[in-house]
């Protein structure tokens, strides 16, 4: 038995041969959501919000991109799906008990599994059958058989979470690309997408960033980025942060929806607690020639929860990525204090303290 990675599609459970996340999402379309189990495997990190945000991203793509959930290659481009499936309001119920039935199945076998001090990645896939949905198209009434068509998929694998505060865990970063043209919703097929940007990750960067212009960041492949800049003093008065002691005042900023980039489950969170902390936060994204103004940076997923940033690489000119060749980019360095600085602490902090008040409590449903 694989003790290591588990997957569960549509009521059977595989033990062997499951390829790592990557692979697996590669080979399926669909919306797809990822977090973890937290404080030793009693937890499962902001389920709800994660099953709230797989069910919009599900609805998105079968309303207004349904290649990126159905296999594209069985699809017509003038294919549209039933309006009464788009319309039905049991919509998000019925995707969260699919996925819910799904974990109550699965996870208690990969918790006994696991090993000791190692959490849970869990990854669940909503795809869509197209066959499966041919065969309801004379079906009169679709209120209870709407949701037939889809396909559960969950594919749970060993992560040693990394130790927040510690030099060594902090994130190197690389603008190397262009932002996603279709960030409404988290689909599988983004893992293919990304994928030319590998071939520009310069040694040691362990994210790349997206850029449509080389000046304002969006977001990473896999995270969103934040960075607290100094702001003027004279536009901030009465928002200032006592914990922050410094000769001027600070602001969090991060790349707004509008712009294109993912609405993370963190990243809101992160904007949540600015708000309840009294923390300057601002929808903007940063702009690379105000790089001295950055006093620090962090990125954010439902893994790494938040990484404080230790340096981040920019190719000048911008347009010498257009060689896509690695060894003809020239980097300008950002390097930012070792370890993380205060105000990432400070919002660190209350994530972890949300993560327990929020997080799904595993032994009362598995």
């Amino acid at each position: 038995m694989n003790s290591t990675r588990f997957l569960y599609s549509n009521g059977v459970v595989s033990y062997s041969d499951v390829p790592p996340v990557a692979t697996f999402l590669e080979s399926l379309p669909g919306a797809y959501t990822t977090t973890r189990t937290h404080e030793n495997g009693t937890t499962l990190l902001f389920w709800e919000r994660h099953l709230k945000r797989l069910s919009s991203s599900a609805r998105i793509l079968v309303n207004s991109s349904p290649h990126l959930i159905f296999k594209a290659n069985k699809i017509n481009p003038s294919f549209s799906p039933p309006v009464s499936i788009i319309s039905s309001l049991k919509w998000e119920t019925r995707i969260r008990s699919l996925v819910s039935n799904s974990l109550n199945h699965v996870l208690p076998i990969a918790l006994e599994e696991r090993s000791n001090g190692e959490e849970l990645a869990v990854t669940a896939l909503v795809s869509g059958d197209l066959e499966k949905l041919k065969a309801m198209e004379n079906v009169a009434n679709y209120d209870d058989g709407v949701f037939q068509f889809f396909d559960v998929h969950l594919h749970i694998g060993s992560y040693v979470p990394p130790v927040f505060g510690i030099e060594e865990n902090g994130a190197h970063l690389a603008l190397v690309g262009r932002g996603r043209d279709f960030s409404d919703a988290k689909y599988s097929d983004w893992v293919r997408l990304r994928k030319p940007l590998e071939k520009l990750r310069p040694h040691s960067v362990t994210e790349l960033l997206l850029s449509n212009d080389g000046d304002r960041i969006l977001e990473g492949c896999i995270t969103n980025f934040f960075v607290i800049c100094q702001m003027d003093k004279s536009g901030a008065e009465g928002q200032y942060l006592n914990d922050y002691d410094n000769a001027y005042s600070v602001e969090v900023q991060t790349a707004p929806i509008s712009d294109g980039v993912l609405p993370g489950v963190i990243r809101q969170l992160v904007i949540e607690i600015c708000h309840i902390k009294g923390i300057p936060v601002r929808e903007v994204a940063p702009s690379w020639e105000k790089h001295q103004l950055w006093e620090e940076a962090f990125v954010t997923n439902s893994l790494r929860v938040l990484q404080h940033v230790e340096t981040i690489k920019v190719p000048h000119p911008w347009e010498s990525l257009e060689s896509k060749c690695l060894e003809g980019i020239s980097w300008i360095e950002k390097k930012f204090q070792q370890g993380p600085g205060i105000m990432t602490k400070i919002i660190q902090k209350e994530m972890m303290e949300r993560a327990s008040r929020e997080g799904h409590w595993l032994k009362e449903s598995v």
